[in-house]
């Protein structure tokens, strides 16, 4: 077999609680951690630090390489003048072909076209120098990218005197639109309220505008609601369909707007939809387990669908993001010899479905940056002692991966060019942030991300290990071509660790906008392959060459997917009126605490 040999199981060390078995030197240092973490964005500066110092070490005993990234400094300098004299202004190849911030004609004209080759050159630049041999790959990384964040900000489109169109608007205007991005500025530093944008949370309110979708909440625990959505057709799929967001969003980021809402166009479609609703964990929960997640979240909504629909009904599973990841440990652990203990009344699964979802965490891409011994020893001082990590928090860390676009260039419009950006629904969720208990935040960090456990066959439910090469049923898999938290080649890696039959595809579109990506959305496109069981595996490279093109949005690849691993379609059942606890969107989608976004 082709899968690779289990290691040994990998037990995470747990965070101990906050009010056990903490020492008052222990209780110092981590209130010294702790303190230092809004100075550095949450990052551990010993991990920083020792990054920086394994670049400037080696490039300190390697007279060799100095002199060549000299050379390469003086080359890249002559290059950026007479490219600049001489009027050559093509834009070089690479990453710089998608820099949006330098498209219009007016950096051009010199001096601006100077600044422009001079920023793009220096890019080239640091992407060598950061890499210098004998560091480790992990600091390598982290110096190429944290180098690329300080050229970002220092870009010369971010700065009013070396922006040739925020000067010309500037003259256009008369300062007014320069005054006005001011005014923006001192809002957003001040957090005074601007009377010209209506607050998110107003304009986009659960239940009236965004998650909309008719359904009732048929079960309710500690940890989450479990939502069935009314049907819309006279006959549906006997098999129901169970989706997992990831715990570390609200699900409504799948039912956003009626335009442009997962969930409607499937019950559209002919499927019985049920979702999860994750509760917002406060301190009380600081000692739920990754276990918990998935008794009282996957287990425990299959256990109320075999209620609902009968115990050998089967069902479809869909997992987003993390989401999926747990899933797929469901699944294996669920097909594994023996399955999971307490089984009586849990539905076989008929197909798994996992969209933007890792199972291998050995190439994480720039979020794993973020992931050593170091960084989660600092992250388990910040949240032991408030039992959680803020939704505040972690979009800090995701703010890095987007710095250009979520930072830079929205700053450079709405500070220098007056314009606020249109706010939208998928920005309204953005900012409804959750979060994670302290424990269970620790364990899926060190057994995924630093152990890789998962695709080692060494993580462990209930005490037991499980395998992804258990898995029998048919997948579909989905990737996003510009995921920077999910890279679609590391989402690939499902079909080296398993047998089953997988249809990938690869979207358009960023790790939320590409699979947002409702039917009649301009420019959207997909490439779609399947690989029968057992069939022969190929490289990711590979698969992108050969697999063919579709236009338009992939939903309907997968309803015609589902459709055809379903029975035939039979009338509506109607939920038993016990089961009904209320009304969708639920109770646990609307907590919010405000601080948490500070």
């Amino acid at each position: 077999m082709r899968h690779p040999t289990p290691a040994p199981p990998v037990a995470p060390t747990l965070a101990p609680h906050p009010r056990a078995d903490e020492s008052p030197t222990q209780r110092l240092d981590r209130l010294v951690h702790a303190s230092a973490a809004p100075l550095t964005a949450g990052l551990s500066p010993v991990s920083l630090a020792l990054a920086g110092a394994d670049w400037a070490w080696h490039l300190a005993v390697s007279p060799g390489r100095q002199l060549d990234l000299a050379a390469l400094a003086v080359g890249l300098a002559a290059l950026t003048w007479t490219e600049t004299a001489s009027g050559d202004d093509n834009v070089p190849t690479g990453e710089a072909d998608d820099d949006p911030r330098f498209r219009h004609q007016a950096w051009a004209a010199w001096p601006f076209n100077l600044l422009r080759t001079g920023f793009r050159n220096s890019e080239a630049f640091w992407r060598e120098a950061a890499q210098v041999p004998g560091m480790t790959a992990h600091h390598a990384e982290m110096t190429t990218f944290f180098a690329k964040q300080f050229l970002g900000m220092a870009g010369p489109a971010n700065w009013l005197p070396t922006n040739p169109v925020v000067l010309r608007d500037a003259i256009d205007s008369g300062g007014a639109h320069l005054l006005q991005g001011t005014m923006h500025w001192l809002r957003d530093a001040t957090g005074l309220p601007d009377p010209a944008v209506p607050d998110l949370a107003q304009r986009f309110q659960v239940g009236q505008d965004v998650a909309v979708t008719p359904g009732q909440v048929v079960m309710r625990n500690h940890l989450v609601e479990l939502i069935r959505y009314t049907p819309q057709t006279a006959l549906v799929h006997p098999e129901p369909l169970l989706i997992l967001p990831s715990w570390i969003m609200k699900y409504y980021i799948l039912d956003l707007s009626p335009h442009n809402s997962l969930v409607r166009y499937l019950v559209q479609q002919g499927h019985t939809v049920y979702m999860l609703s994750w509760r917002n964990p406060d301190a009380s929960d600081h000692d739920l387990t990754m276990d918990d997640y998935l008794r009282l979240g996957v287990l425990e909504s299959l256990r109320t669908l075999g209620r609902l629909h009968g115990a050998d009904q089967p069902v479809h599973a869909m997992g987003y993001c993390l989401g999926g990841t747990l899933l797929a440990i469901a699944a294996a652990a669920l097909a594994r010899s023996g399955g999971v203990a307490d089984a009586e009344g849990l539905p076989p699964l008929k197909s798994l479905s996992l969209l933007a979802a890792q199972t291998d965490f050995s190439e994480p891409g720039e979020l794993g940056l973020f992931i050593d011994e170091s960084q989660i020893g600092f992250l388990d001082d910040i949240t032991r002692g408030p039992g959680y990590l803020s939704g505040g928090q972690m979009a800090g860390s995701f703010q890095f991966l987007h710095s250009r676009d979520l930072v830079w260039t929205r700053r450079m419009r709405e500070y220098l060019m007056g314009e606020r950006e249109q706010r939208s629904d998928l920005m309204a969720w953005n900012a409804d942030t959750t979060r994670m208990p302290a424990r269970m935040h620790h364990e899926y960090l060190t057994a995924l991300y630093l152990h890789n456990a998962l695709a080692t066959s060494s993580y462990r439910v209930d005490g037991r290990a499980v395998s992804l090469a258990d898995l029998r049923l048919p997948v579909f898999l989905v990737g996003t071509e510009r995921d920077h938290i999910s890279p679609w080649r590391s989402v690939y890696k499902l079909h080296h660790l398993c047998d089953a039959e997988i249809s990938f595809v690869l979207t358009r579109g960023g790790h939320n906008a590409g699979i947002i990506s409702e039917p009649g959305h301009p420019g959207r496109g997909y490439r779609m392959d399947c690989r029968p069981a057992q069939g022969p595996w190929m490289q990711s490279e590979q698969w992108a060459r050969q697999a063919p093109e579709h236009p338009g949005s992939w939903w309907s690849a997968w309803h015609d997917w589902l459709a055809a691993r379903s029975a035939p379609p039979q009338p509506v059942q109607a939920v038993p009126a016990g089961a009904v606890l209320g009304e969708a969107p639920g109770e646990y989608v609307r907590q919010r605490y405000p601080a948490d976004a500070a």
